[in-house]
């Protein structure tokens, strides 16, 4: 009788176990990056793994200072330079090569050109069109993406689609149709000109924050909106006692946006408000420039961009959350 011969101890024929033998020192990194991929990691360019190691870790965060500081570098520089230049006389501004800190710091040019500007009066006026069109488009954004969302209009899809496409087109195009109709309302034949409204109806609609608040207001499950309606309800309740309260991330960009879109807007301004006493802050320091030094010209846009900064330091949290509030769904 033949012999037999155990297949499973022949080192052709026996497991994957058998064949490679112990694990080695070279391949435990190996069957590690593995095990964390069976898991359900995602491969990145660096794995989890190797950022754990010393020098793994030393070599990413330095590259991330790098990256972060030469970009924040970019970004700053320029508000930097218009600090640094205000407090220069006039012929170190045209010095070559500049100088990047000032010989002899002048801090009394700030004070000259808050009086020279009327800084006062022109934050003033664009301080007050900007709540009113803050006002405005909460009042019609709000509403509108709720009708979208929630109630679900007829054509309301043709309609979302219509206000998507007008975010396609450059203001520069609409501008002369809307400088007519401020001129000349229809139907009621009102002049708009020198007066808030002219700033206040144009910012009102806004395609792009009716996309946002949608988006949020989607992501709220119906089954609260259908809770409030058999308790009788009725839908301007539900959008002020519920949605309203949990979408403040979402209103808080909102109103950020359009806040810093009526600070920095400068031609729509110079078209509608030619009155110089109500001037917005960036019309009015360009009125005024060409009767000025360079270095209080300098400091007049240093106290113009002020109040924009603090609105970024403080909300800028704020602005993040709400940009990804609703991204998910759940």
């Amino acid at each position: 009788m033949a012999n037999t011969v155990d297949l499973s101890t022949h080192p052709e024929t026996a497991g994957d176990d058998t064949r490679k033998g112990p694990p080695t020192a070279a391949s435990r990194p190996r069957e590690r990056r593995r095990a964390h991929w069976a898991e359900g990691h995602s491969r990145t360019i660096i794995s989890p793994l190797e950022l754990k190691s010393r020098w793994g870790s030393r070599i990413y965060w330095t590259v991330l200072a790098a990256i972060l500081s030469v970009f924040t570098l970019v970004f700053v520089f320029p508000l930097y330079w218009m600090v640094t230049g205000a407090m220069k006389s006039g012929e170190e501004i045209a010095q070559m090569p500049p100088t990047l800190w000032p010989k002899d710091p002048d801090f009394s040019v700030f004070a000259d050109a808050w009086e020279l500007f009327d800084v006062g009066l022109l934050l003033k006026n664009t301080l007050f069109y900007s709540v009113g069109a803050w006002l405005f488009a909460l009042a019609v954004d709000v509403t509108a993406a709720y009708a979208l969302s929630k109630l679900r209009p007829m054509f309301g899809n043709v309609i979302l689609g219509a206000m998507f496409a007008t975010l396609m087109i450059p203001p520069i195009v609409v501008m002369i149709p809307a400088y007519i109709t401020v001129t000349d309302v229809p139907i009621f034949g009102w002049n708009l000109l020198n007066t808030p409204w002219a700033i206040w109806f144009p910012v009102a609609a806004n395609g792009f924050n009716i996309f946002l608040l949608k988006r949020f207001f989607d992501s709220i499950p119906d089954e609260i909106l259908e809770a409030a309606e058999i308790d009788g309800v009725p839908p301007w309740r539900v959008l002020v006692s519920i949605i309203l309260p949990i979408s403040r991330p979402i209103l808080g960009v909102v109103s950020i946006f359009t806040i810093v879109m009526v600070f920095k807007d400068f031609v729509w301004p110079l078209l509608v408000l030619p009155d110089s006493e109500k001037m917005t802050i960036s019309v009015g320091l360009s009125q005024t420039a060409g009767q000025v030094t360079q270095n209080q010209i300098m400091a007049g846009l240093v106290m113009a961009s002020i109040p924009m900064i603090i609105v970024f330091v403080f909300f800028q949290r704020s602005i993040m959350a709400g940009l990804t509030a609703g991204s998910l769904k759940g």
